[in-house]
C-alpha cells in the first residue's frame, strides 16, 4: 500500500480514517507536521484496542467519533507508542474506561514530561487535558488479542525515545510504528538514539509488513524505511565531520547541504538531531536527557527566527 486511496479525506488538517484490514483502521491527521500525529484502532465489533490518541481534547474526541462511526465500541485498551504529548495527551478522553498500556519507560517519561506541549506552545488551546500515563507496562514484548486478531507490542530499544513501542498485527501484516517512521516529514530522534533508530528500522524490516502506519504522514509501505535509514546515516556523518572541525550543532546545520532531504517538512529538526548525534559522540548513553530549550532555540534559528508552530 503506497498511500491513502481508500480514505475519505477531509480538507486542510482535519483527520480521516483509512481501513487497512477487516476491523483495522488508521486515523490520519494531515499534514503530519508538529503535533499532527496518526493513531489507529483494532476491533472485532465487541472490543476495541486503540493505538495512540491525539494532542488536543478536540482531536481526541474526533478520534473517539471515528471509532464509533466505524461501528466499533469504545476502546478497553489504549496502547501508547511513546510518551510525546501528541500521542498521549488524549489518553484522558478514553480513561478510566480504557486501560493505558505502554513500555515501562513510556510511563516514566510521560510522568516526567507532564504538560510538555503546554510548555512548548502555551498559546495553543489543548482543551481539558489531564496527563494520563500507562498503568500497564512491559519491558520487551507483550501480546494481546482483539477477538481473533493477535496484537504484538515490541520494544525496539531506545530509538525515537527511551520507551518506544511497535504495534504489529502479524496476520494482517499491518504495523503501527509510532514516530520511528515519519512519512514526508524529517525524522526526529533528538530524544532517542541514532544507532537505536537504525536498529529499530532493521527490526521493522524483519517483520515484513505489507502496510505501514507511520507516526506522522500518510499510510505507506516498507519502502519508507530506506529513506529514513539514509537520513540517520547522513546526520551521523555530518555530526562526525562537523564536531571534528569544531563546529557547533547549529553551525553544522546552517551550513549543511540537505540534498535529497531538502523536500522533507520540518527541516529545522536537523539541528536537534545533531544535538543527539554530538551527545552520542561525546559518550552519553542513548536517550540521555538533553537541553530541550537549547534544541528548540536552535530550531527557531533554523526556522528563520520563528518558533516552530504546533499545527493543531
Amino acid at each position: 500500500m503506497t498511500g491513502n486511496s481508500t480514505a475519505t479525506e477531509a480538507t486542510g488538517t482535519e483527520p480521516y480514517t483509512v481501513p487497512l484490514a477487516p476491523g483495522v483502521h488508521a486515523f490520519v491527521q494531515p499534514d503530519g507536521g508538529w503535533c499532527l500525529n496518526n493513531a489507529g484502532f483494532v476491533s472485532d465489533g465487541s472490543q476495541t484496542l486503540l493505538v495512540d490518541t491525539a494532542a488536543t481534547e478536540r482531536r481526541a474526541l474526533l478520534l473517539r467519533d471515528a471509532v464509533l462511526d466505524s461501528g466499533a465500541p469504545l476502546p478497553r485498551t489504549v496502547v501508547n507508542t511513546h510518551h510525546h504529548g501528541d500521542h498521549t495527551y488524549g489518553n484522558c478522553v478514553f480513561t478510566p474506561e480504557a486501560t493505558v498500556v505502554g513500555h515501562v519507560a513510556c510511563r516514566t517519561e510521560t510522568l516526567a514530561a507532564g504538560r510538555q506541549l503546554h510548555a512548548l506552545w502555551p498559546e495553543v488551546d489543548f482543551g481539558d487535558i489531564r496527563v494520563t500515563a500507562p498503568t500497564v507496562g512491559y519491558t520487551d514484548r507483550m501480546s494481546c488479542r482483539v477477538g481473533d486478531t493477535e496484537v504484538e507490542l515490541i520494544h525496539p530499544g531506545v530509538a525515537h525515545t527511551p520507551g518506544d513501542t511497535i504495534v504489529w498485527l502479524p496476520r494482517e501484516r499491518v504495523v503501527f510504528t509510532g514516530d520511528l517512521v515519519f512519512h514526508g516529514g524529517t525524522p526526529f530522534f533528538a530524544m532517542g538514539s541514532l544507532d537505536g533508530s537504525l536498529r529499530a528500522l532493521e527490526l521493522l524490516r524483519e517483520l515484513d509488513a505489507r502496510t505501514v502506519v507511520p507516526g506522522h504522514g500518510a499510510v505507506t509501505d516498507p519502502g519508507v524505511y530506506d529513506g529514513i535509514g539514509r537520513y540517520v546515516r547522513y546526520v551521523a556523518d555530518l555530526a562526525e565531520r562537523s564536531r571534528a572541525a569544531g563546529r557547533t550543532p547549529l553551525e553544522a546545520a546552517r551550513s549543511a547541504d540537505l540534498g535529497e532531504f531538502a523536500e522533507l517538512r520540518e527541516s529545522e529538526r536537523l539541528v536537534a538531531n545533531l544535538h543527539r548525534a554530538y551527545a552520542e559522540l561525546d559518550g552519553l548513553p542513548p536517550g540521555a536527557p538533553l537541553d530541550v530549550a537549547a534544541m528548540f532555540g536552535d530550531m527557531t534559528t533554523m526556522n528563520g527566527g520563528v518558533p516552530v508552530s504546533c499545527h493543531v
